[in-house]
This record gives structure tokens, C-alpha cells and sequence, in this order.
């Protein structure tokens, strides 16, 4: 099984990922971001290194798409199947920070075909998740969480280009057509600290699940 964690910088997707692959014993896939050589110089000209940025995510992406292809391979035969929770998934990358990064002009119309034919190619092999859980955070709870895990390049990214990635995500889940989806407002929930919001957020996986 198949289950990803999508919403914007800040929303809280590793943390949950966490809390989840420990109590349901899941594997997680992280967010290429540690040793991502591309993210600070991005931050610091959006411009530039936009489009190699993307790619790199795009690219780090699909390996993780192979590798539950092949877990699922696996769990056909296998006694035990294994789920992998998902930390963001290669849908975002191209209907929301490429897509952004394009309208406000820190893509090029031509890296941003490019960028998207590749993207199309790719989703020929993609399967949706069994379930895609969306974390819908505020301004004020991103700056919160950002601030709170201090990233250094993090604190340089601006509420307009935060709140613009929000406005794309509401979109894209209004629209995403190819499976369950999730929304927990995570403004009024704090999973991390508190068993009794775990609680709820496990309740509502489970019924999704029907676990």
C-alpha cells in the first residue's frame, strides 16, 4: 500500500510520516532535501536555479516512484506486504512549485515546457497513492513550523511566495481526480505533541483505510 502526505513548506508532512511509519510500522520516503545541492543557492536566486532545482526534485521523485513500484511487485508475493508512507508526491512538483515558480516568472516559458514534457514522460509509469493525506496550514502555522526547525536558507523565503504555493494546493486538491484524499487542518491539530490529536488523525486514516 500506497499512502503520501502532500501540503506546502511547513505543513508538518515528515513529521506526521514519522509518527505514522512508527505506529503502523510503515516505511517512509523522504523529501529529497538533506544534501539537495541545489536548495539554498535557490533560495538566494530563484531565477537561476529554478529549473535545476526542479529537476533535481523531479528526478529524486521518480526513483522514489521505481522503488514502490517494485514494493509493490514484492507484496504480491509476499506473506507480509509492506506500505510506504510518502513524504510529498512527483504530482506536486509539477502542478504546484513549477507551476508557481513559471507564473511568477522564475522559470522560463521554455525550461518550463521542457520541465513539463519530461514530467508528462514520466507519468506513464506513475500510479497514485491508495491514499493521499493533505495537511492545509495557514501562513501563520508555516512561519511557525519554518521558523521552529530553523533551516537557515528557510527564513529567507517570502509569506508571498508561501501563500502562493497554498493558493496552487487548494487547487490542486479540489481537482486531484485519481484517489482518496485527506484534508486534516493541521491550524487546529498538534499531532506531534498531543496523543489525542494523534488519535484523530489515526481515526480518520483508519476509515479511510478501512483498517
Amino acid at each position: 500500500m500506497h499512502i503520501a502526505i502532500t501540503g506546502n513548506i511547513g505543513a508538518g508532512k515528515t513529521t506526521l510520516a514519522e509518527q505514522l511509519a512508527a505506529h503502523y510500522g510503515w516505511e517512509v520516503l523522504y523529501e529529497a532535501v538533506e544534501g539537495n545541492p541545489y536548495l539554498a543557492d535557490f533560495y538566494d536566486d530563484m531565477p537561476r536555479w529554478s529549473f535545476n532545482l526542479q529537476i533535481y526534485f523531479l528526478n529524486s521523485r521518480f526513483a522514489q516512484v521505481k522503488k514502490i513500484m517494485d514494493i509493490q511487485q514484492a507484496n504480491r508475493v509476499a506473506s507480509h506486504p509492506k506500505t510506504v508512507v510518502q513524504d510529498r508526491t512527483i504530482y506536486e512538483d509539477a502542478a504546484i512549485f513549477a507551476r508557481n515558480l513559471y507564473q511568477n516568472a522564475s522559470m522560463t516559458e521554455r525550461d518550463y515546457d521542457t520541465y513539463q514534457h519530461l514530467f508528462a514522460n514520466m507519468m506513464s509509469l506513475v500510479r497514485p497513492p491508495d491514499l493521499m493525506i493533505y495537511l492545509r496550514a495557514s501562513l501563520p502555522k508555516l512561519r511557525e513550523q519554518i521558523q521552529k526547525r530553523g533551516r537557515s536558507y528557510e527564513q529567507r523565503i517570502s509569506d508571498e511566495y508561501l501563500t502562493s504555493l497554498n493558493q496552487l494546493y487548494e487547487e490542486f486538491v479540489a481537482s486531484y481526480q485519481f484517489g482518496p484524499v485527506l484534508v486534516l487542518d493541521v491550524n487546529a491539530l498538534d499531532y506531534a505533541n498531543k496523543p489525542t490529536d494523534f488519535k484523530y488523525v489515526l481515526d480518520q486514516i483508519d476509515a479511510q483505510l478501512k483498517i
